[in-house]
């Protein structure tokens, strides 16, 4: 019973979201709590979701504290340079463009850290993607592959994870999975560039908005004006001024990217229209004697980030509170830019606490370890030299629905220990188990895609919609890649 409301909690949330009847955060809520009573929780339903709401709290804070602090480093005008630069050297093509963002996702996914990742990515991008008038959903759809792609090196967690419940290297696991990384990252650039060529046809094709208004690939646009391909969210807006807009068209509270409106009758025939005209370069946020210490400050986070000496939450709570008191030294101002990114905060914050709700009910009831065990007890004996592939092949889905932790401490041990006696070595059941990463990072108990779609103001289903069975075509590649090199054992 608790198998089949597991896998059937999982199917109805993901149906809600994707077909839009309900918000994520109502899903996360509702969906969760209706059949945590089915499974007998009754009123130890609210100690199950406080409890992981506690390990919860960290992460929140970790994602208000950086939308803060990146959001006052986009209005300062810290990113002005580095747009310009890319719309430079990419142009005005939105293949090249997705590309870039690729290109620019995998390398910063080096770190091993998603939230950063997503951060870095949205802000250096989605000032072009607007611009342009392209959907944000590509955008969101390619970092996050590229992201979940990158997501196996050692240091992003789950090598490490792996490595840690089956008592080998890290480096042994890693290094052998080299060329599956490689073969992945091929196929996320293929795919980006695919999605590239599809929103450079549908825009210069002079599809317009849901209300008429022609698009930014054909003139000069005005401010937000984009269109809403049949896969996602576009954003459209009238640009009288430097409002950031959402998907339906009203301006968010406060403007963390700021558009510069341009005359409907200037052609961007050329890159360097866009490149003087990307950001407005007259936003009264802008900060530019502070260019240095903003860029100094950032960095510095950047390395403590990376050193992993100080809490992550508060190396942002810090580096946040700097960034208000010299850029905006009147009372008055910071509590305009606290309230200016509060939308932003609210959308992220809210729908990680939901996610609470989802992982209490899966752990406290019992569903997740009863999933689990059922999956390891319908393997047959005969198919127990193939463990290896039958486990890469799982951690696509089971990754998906249930955290890292869970699978790797959980149930990679199990299947481990029954391919022992396959002669299959724990390094290889490793390798096997991360091929799943680019599918696990789509799920919405990682708090770093809630952060990415939150901050490109994209609806969780659209990105799902867009991204799932890439993810799953990514994991496939690198198993196989893995199988046909030696890595991973096949029979």
């Amino acid at each position: 019973m608790l198998v089949f409301l597991g896998f059937a909690m999982i199917a109805v949330f993901m149906a809600l979201i994707m077909t839009k009847k309900l918000t994520p955060v109502l899903a996360l809520i509702i969906v969760p709590t209706v059949f945590g009573l089915f499974a007998g929780a009754g009123l130890g339903l609210g100690d199950m979701v406080l409890e992981s709401m506690k390990s919860l709290t960290s992460t929140a804070a970790l994602l208000m504290f950086a939308i803060i602090f990146f959001g006052l480093m986009i209005d300062v005008g810290l990113f002005d340079p580095l747009v310009r630069f890319i719309l430079r050297t990419l142009g005005n093509d939105p293949a090249k463009v997705v590309l870039g963002t690729a290109v620019l996702a995998a390398v910063v996914s080096l770190d091993g850290d998603g939230s950063t990742t997503f951060i870095l990515t949205t802000a250096a991008m989605l000032p072009i993607y607007l611009r342009l008038g392209m959907s944000p959903v590509v955008l969101t759809c390619v970092a996050g592959l590229a992201n979940g792609t990158m997501n196996i090196v050692p240091w992003g967690g789950p090598t490490a994870r792996a490595a840690a419940a089956l008592d080998v290297s890290p480096t042994e696991v890693f290094v052998p999975m080299i060329p599956s990384l490689l073969a992945g990252m091929v196929i996320v650039m293929i795919f980006a560039w695919s999605l590239g060529l599809h929103e450079r046809k549908r825009l210069a094709g002079g599809i317009a908005d849901t209300k008429g208004k022609p698009n930014l690939w054909e003139n000069g646009g005005t401010g937000g004006s984009g269109s809403k391909d049949n896969g996602g969210s576009g954003r459209s807006g009238s640009g009288s001024g430097p409002t950031r807009v959402q998907p339906s068209g009203a301006p968010a509270a406060g403007g963390s990217v700021a558009l510069l409106e341009a005359p409907v009758e200037e052609k961007a025939t050329d890159s360097s229209s866009l490149v003087g005209s990307a950001l407005d370069p007259n936003r009264p946020t802008l900060r530019p004697k502070l260019f240095w210490f903003n860029l100094v400050l950032t960095v510095t986070v950047m390395v403590v980030l990376v050193l992993d000496i100080i809490p992550l939450a508060y190396v942002f709570m810090i580096g946040a509170a700097l960034a208000l008191v010299v850029n905006f030294p009147k009372v008055k101002d910071q509590a305009a830019q606290l309230v200016a990114h509060g939308q932003s905060i609210v959308a992220v914050v809210s729908m990680v606490m939901a996610a609470g709700v989802l992982t209490g009910v899966l752990d406290g009831t019992g569903m997740v370890d009863a999933m689990a065990a059922w999956l390891v007890n319908i393997i047959p004996d005969s198919m127990g030299p193939f463990m290896a592939v039958i486990t890469g092949l799982l951690s696509i889905p089971m990754t998906f629905f249930m955290s890292n932790d869970a699978f790797y401490f959980g149930v990679l041990p199990v299947l481990s220990e029954t391919a022992a006696h396959f002669g299959i070595a724990p390094a290889e059941m490793a390798r096997a188990s991360i091929t799943g990463q680019p599918v696990h990072m789509q799920s919405p108990l990682v708090p770093a895609i809630l952060l990415l779609v939150s901050l490109a103001s994209v609806e969780l289903g659209d990105h799902h919609k867009k991204v799932l069975w890439r993810a799953a075509v990514v994991s496939v590649v690198m198993l196989a890649v893995g199988i046909l090199l030696g890595a991973i054992p096949w029979g």
